[in-house]
């Protein structure tokens, strides 16, 4: 009887021990820059074409089982009437959907932007995705911006950062970017000492890219960096904005800009990210490139 119990016992355990291992990988769907307007044709941005690509984006992802889907910044260009083009094929999405904050999605009236947040189904402006071992910190770079800080105390910080930058002569020092507050910024340390003490994979999403350095960056693009290479269960950070993509790798960490899928006239441009125990595999579609990120 005794033998019989710790075979199950054993058996149990080593259930056990598969299931967490297999659960160690996930999958999600990744889509920048989306940014629908019924506008003409500028800077190779075919504004008009969005819709379709999404609608086609949303059919292609949903034949994987993905953990959930992300969209980095800049669903629509301008005119918050734009969102009620794309919301309901947002909405087709059979896995769970998160939106991150990104410059255009303020282009709408001042009056408005409060309304922004329920179109986007967002309840706060930056939060965490728990997953599989992992903790992703989903970063507001409109916190501090000429256009999305919609009290004075934010707008007041946004001056400051700002001037510094400014003053400065930083090539990323434009209206048109933004910044995380002091008030984000100590969240954000706050959950990269929670998913160290539980040992967990930490990753960003953010509309800025942190590197390389030129006229697209997060605000605090120095000070950012330096926290996470304090850390290192970060393993990657991913954003859009920069429409053309990059790549680089600093200390331990996959810095990776998604292409814009508003760009060109016979393409699109999103991707699945499929998380394994020793690498990040990006399937690229479209203008997306296919690539390994190993851990």
């Amino acid at each position: 009887m005794v033998k019989i119990f710790l075979f199950l016992c054993l058996s149990i355990t080593l259930l056990s021990c598969s299931k967490t291992e297999e659960n160690q990988d996930f999958s999600i769907g990744i889509i920048a820059d989306c940014q629908y307007c019924d506008c003409d044709i500028k800077w190779d941005r075919y504004y008009k074409k969005a819709p379709q690509r999404l609608r086609n984006a949303v059919t292609e992802l949903n034949k994987n089982d993905l953990d959930y889907t992300i969209h980095l910044g800049d669903f629509i260009d301008q005119s918050f009437s734009s969102f009620d083009s794309l919301v309901p094929t947002w909405n087709q999405l059979k896995s769970p959907s998160y939106h991150v904050l990104g410059n255009h999605d303020f282009e709408v009236e001042d009056s408005l932007k409060f309304k922004i947040f329920e179109k986007l189904n967002l309840k706060k402006r930056y939060y965490s995705i728990e997953t599989n071992g992992w903790k992703f910190l989903v970063l507001d770079g409109t916190d501090l911006s000429f256009y999305g800080a919609l009290d004075s105390l934010k707008l007041k910080e946004t001056k400051i950062a700002f001037n510094k930058i400014e003053k400065d002569s930083l090539p990323y020092a434009k209206i048109y970017n933004g910044g995380v507050s002091n008030e984000q910024m100590q969240w954000i340390e706050k959950e990269l000492d929670m998913a160290k003490n539980t040992n967990q994979n930490v990753g960003f999403y953010c509309h800025f890219p942190l590197l390389p350095i030129d006229n697209g960056n997060l605000w605090n693009t120095v000070q950012l960096q330096e926290l996470i290479e304090k850390y290192k269960n970060v393993k990657v950070f991913m954003n859009g904005h920069k429409h053309e993509g990059a790549y680089n790798f600093k200390k331990g960490v996959h810095y990776l800009t998604f292409k814009g899928m508003v760009n060109t006239s016979d393409t699109t441009s999103f991707a699945a990210a499929h998380f394994y125990k020793d690498s990040i595999q990006i399937k690229g579609y479209g203008r997306e490139i296919s690539r390994t990120l190993n851990l």
